[in-house]
C-alpha cells in the first residue's frame, strides 16, 4: 500500500510518500480502506521523536473511509485499549500512529470498536478531522469539566482544533463562550463559531479582561490546552473548574496554594476519550445544531510535509485535512 513514511526523526521533510505492507489485523480487528486522514497537533510530537514511534514509521491517528469487510462508512475513533474504567484510560492504553501503523495510508487496523459510525451529515473531509479532536473536547466540556447550560467557558486560544470544537459544541450546549488569541481574525472566527466574545492573550492583564466579558466574578470553566494554569486559575469565579488537556506552551506551572483552596477550585486533567464519550459525541452532534469540524485547507497524501508546516506555523484556523485519492 502507498502510505506516508518517516524513516527518522525531525522536520517536515522527514515525511516521505512510499510503498509499504499492509498493516497486521490481529483478531478482533478490522481493516479500514483510508480516503483521507486529518492531522493534529499530537502527529508533529510523533514526529519529533517525543513518544519514541518505532521506525521506520507511518503517522496519523485520525481518518475517514471503509470497513473492508462490510463495506460501511466509518471514522477512525484513534484511542486503542482504553480499559474497563471510565475515569482514566488502562496502562496499555495508546493513541493510534505511535507505536502503530496510523492515518496516512491507504489502510489501517483497528479494535473493532474503534471503527466508529459515520457522523450524519458530514463530509469527507469532516469526518476525518472529527474523531481525535472531537471526543478529547466533548471529554474536556462535559465528562470531565461538567458543563451546563447558562454557565460561562474561557477557551484558551481560538484557532486550532480543540478550540474551535470547543467553541461549536460549548454554544450548542447553552453555554456563554469567550476565547483568548494572538489574532484578531481568528477571534471573529470563533465568533461566527458561537463565541460572544475573545481577548488578546499578549496583552498585559488579559485574563482580568477576560473576566469582565461575564457575569459574575469569572468563569464557570477554562479550558486550557497550552498550560498557562496560574492565568486561567487567576479567571475562574470561585468554585470554577479549570480543564487541563495540553502543555504547548508551557509544560511546568507555578500556583500560589492559599488563593487555589480558598477560591474552591478544581484543577481537572484529561486525554482523549474512549469509545463511550465517542458514543456520546455523535448523540450530542444528532440532538443539537453543531456546525461540522472547520476545516482550514486540504492536501493531497503525498503533501503531508507541506501540511506539517503549515500546523507547526500556526497559521491555520480548524483542521487540515490529506486526502487519498
Amino acid at each position: 500500500m502507498q502510505a506516508i513514511v518517516m524513516d527518522a526523526y525531525g522536520p517536515p521533510s522527514v515525511l516521505r510518500l512510499a510503498e509499504t505492507a499492509p498493516p497486521p489485523v490481529p483478531p478482533g480487528w478490522v481493516t479500514i480502506r483510508l480516503a483521507a486522514s486529518a492531522l493534529n497537533w499530537h502527529d508533529v510530537l510523533v514526529r519529533r521523536g517525543l513518544y519514541h514511534s518505532p521506525l521506520p514509521h507511518v503517522p496519523g491517528a485520525d481518518g475517514a473511509g471503509v470497513r473492508a469487510d462490510t463495506g460501511e462508512r466509518v471514522v477512525v475513533l484513534p484511542s486503542l485499549f482504553w480499559g474497563p474504567r471510565a475515569a482514566a484510560p488502562a496502562a496499555d492504553w495508546e493513541i493510534l500512529g505511535d507505536h502503530r501503523s496510523g492515518t496516512y495510508a491507504e489502510l489501517v487496523s483497528v479494535p473493532a470498536e474503534c471503527a466508529v459510525p459515520w457522523p450524519r451529515g458530514f463530509t469527507l473531509e469532516q469526518a476525518a478531522a472529527l474523531s481525535l479532536v472531537g471526543v478529547t473536547t466533548y471529554r474536556a466540556l462535559f465528562v470531565r469539566g461538567r458543563l451546563a447550560a447558562g454557565e460561562s467557558l474561557l477557551v484558551l486560544g481560538a484557532g486550532g482544533g480543540v478550540a474551535t470544537m470547543a467553541v461549536s459544541l460549548a454554544a450548542a450546549a447553552g453555554a456563554r463562550v469567550v476565547v483568548t488569541s494572538s489574532s484578531p481574525e481568528k477571534i471573529e472566527a470563533a465568533r461566527e463559531l458561537g463565541a460572544v466574545a475573545g481577548v488578546d492573550h499578549r496583552a498585559d492583564g488579559w485574563a482580568e479582561a477576560a473576566r469582565q466579558l461575564v457575569p459574575g466574578a469569572g468563569f464557570d470553566l477554562v479550558l486550557d490546552s497550552v498550560g498557562r494554569w496560574a492565568e486561567s486559575i487567576r479567571c475562574l469565579a470561585p468554585g470554577g473548574r479549570c480543564v487541563v488537556l495540553g502543555a504547548s506552551v508551557a509544560e511546568q506551572a507555578t500556583l500560589d496554594i492559599r488563593p487555589f483552596y480558598f477560591g474552591q477550585y478544581e484543577l481537572i486533567g484529561t486525554t482523549m476519550g474512549n469509545p463511550r464519550d465517542m458514543a456520546g459525541l455523535l448523540r450530542f452532534l444528532d440532538e443539537h445544531t453543531v456546525p461540522p469540524p472547520v476545516i482550514d485547507r486540504t492536501y493531497s497524501l503525498e503533501q503531508a510535509a507541506a501540511a506539517h508546516e503549515r500546523l507547526e506555523a500556526g497559521e491555520a484556523f480548524g483542521k487540515l485535512v490529506l486526502l487519498h485519492d
